[in-house]
């Protein structure tokens, strides 16, 4: 298969026997097991697919586990009590199992349904609504990579494999099923997820899949905000920010992401912002593999900042006071970046404060120090400053002032706060002027 787009869909699939695979159902989650076995017994197939199967063979830990079936989604509804079903442009069933959730998905069929309102494309290819069922064969050619077109079969516990997605997997090359640049119009957030799962898995792209990318890369811009940032949480929150940064600037995709910070980055001084984000995308992965929490809002304020400074600057050159200068660029360029990605309020808040905060952290001392440092978003705006610092925008001794200041005892702080207190000038009394001449 030396071009995707030569697959033959009618061969025969290769079929991997259990002794011939790592597979076992003891490494399966137990919800997944049951949705298979009631699949089953009511009749229907069930397939264990996609990136759970693409991990258990490679020995890692699938995050979670999706199933394929010949039911209806209507139909998995009867059979457990427990599901939702969710989508229009893809119908799909839930069946949760407390915070666990098992997506259960019918075969997708490969040629167009006369029906016209079950399928649906756009002028420019984008499938916009696909509610068009098929055989497990026509579903393994729906997928986009060959890697994720493996099933286990809960059966008889072979691995079925269509479009050579084993031998992928043994090559470490991530290659779409199909004419890569079809499938990218289809989807183009195809684009996003080939350079996640390549970075994720230490794959490299398939020169046929990589070519078009940075052509195509445009297309993102008729992709949903909110779309955009649930696929921005994959990139930047799965444990691989950094290299999923690098990789997508290559390929001209970071800057569909954010425009103006690509825009910033374009004329950066001594490598800044690039060393910000780069060592925000460092510590993020660190934070992940530490397993200690990560919040959007702290991303998307580093991604930001070179923005937001710039446009505060261009307020403060107007005449407006630094505070309110940075409270309203904020605003401003959150509201630009919306237009894109979506950005939920919940996030948005704390970006503008940790902003807000840099200008009271970089004033250190005094009685405004203590009341910076009971702010509720204090720690993220030190940790923000500290970046800063690491990436020579402000001195290391300014992050080292605080980390010290925090470490102090309260009776410390106070002692500190009287030695740093600001100068007040003496304001002179005028001279009175005696009434009448000189005696």
């Amino acid at each position: 298969m030396s071009n995707p787009g030569s697959i033959d869909i009618s061969g025969e699939p290769a079929v991997i026997t259990r002794s011939q695979h790592p597979v076992s159902r003891a490494n399966i989650s137990p919800n997944a097991l049951k949705v298979l076995y009631r699949l089953r017994d009511a009749g229907y197939q069930g397939h264990l697919v996609g990136g759970g199967v693409r991990d258990l063979l490679l020995g890692r830990e699938p995050k979670d586990f999706d199933i394929a079936t010949d039911a209806r989604p209507e139909d998995v509804r009867r059979l457990f009590r427990n599901c939702r079903l969710i989508g229009r442009r893809f119908r799909l069933a839930h069946v949760l199992f407390g915070r666990e959730v098992i997506e259960v998905a019918t075969f997708r069929a490969l040629q167009e349904s006369p029906d016209s309102e079950a399928r649906h494309v756009d002028e420019d290819g984008r499938v916009v609504r696909d509610n068009v069922y098929g055989t497990l064969e026509e579903d393994a050619f729906r997928r986009d990579f060959t890697v994720n077109a493996l099933y286990y079969n809960i059966n008889d516990f072979t691995v079925i494999d269509y479009a050579g997605g084993v031998d992928d997997l043994k090559s470490g090359v991530l290659r779409l099923i199909g004419d890569p640049e079809t499938r990218f119009r289809e989807d183009p957030v195809r684009m996003l997820r080939a350079v996640r799962f390549a970075t994720k898995l230490g794959f490299r792209m398939h020169p046929d899949t990589e070519r078009p990318i940075t052509r195509l890369a445009g297309l993102l811009g008729d992709i949903p905000p909110a779309r955009l940032f649930d696929e921005m949480l994959k990139l930047f929150m799965g444990g691989c920010a950094l290299g999923n940064f690098e990789a997508l600037r290559h390929y001209n995709l970071f800057g569909q992401l954010f425009p103006q910070t690509e825009q910033s980055l374009t004329h950066e001084e001594q490598h800044f912002p690039l060393t910000l984000i780069s060592h925000a995308m460092e510590n993020t992965d660190k934070r992940i593999a530490e397993n200690k929490p990560v919040t959007p809002a702290f991303l998307f304020a580093v991604f930001l900042w070179q923005p937001v400074r710039e446009r505060a600057a261009l307020l403060e050159a107007e005449g407006m006071h630094p505070a309110h200068a940075m409270q309203h660029a904020g605003s401003q360029i959150i509201a630009e970046q919306a237009s894109t990605m979506a950005l939920p309020k919940r996030f948005s808040l704390p970006m503008r404060e940790i902003w807000v905060l840099q200008l009271r952290l970089e004033r250190k001392g005094g009685r405004r120090s203590l009341r910076a440092l009971a702010h509720p978003r204090f720690r993220a705006a030190y940790d923000f400053l500290l970046l800063r610092a690491q990436a020579g925008e402000v001195p290391e001794a300014l992050g080292q002032w605080w980390t010290e200041f925090q470490e102090q005892n309260p009776q410390q702080r106070e002692q500190e706060v009287t030695r740093t207190r600001p100068k007040q000038r003496r304001r002179r009394r005028p001279r009175r002027r005696t009434s009448g001449g000189e005696s």
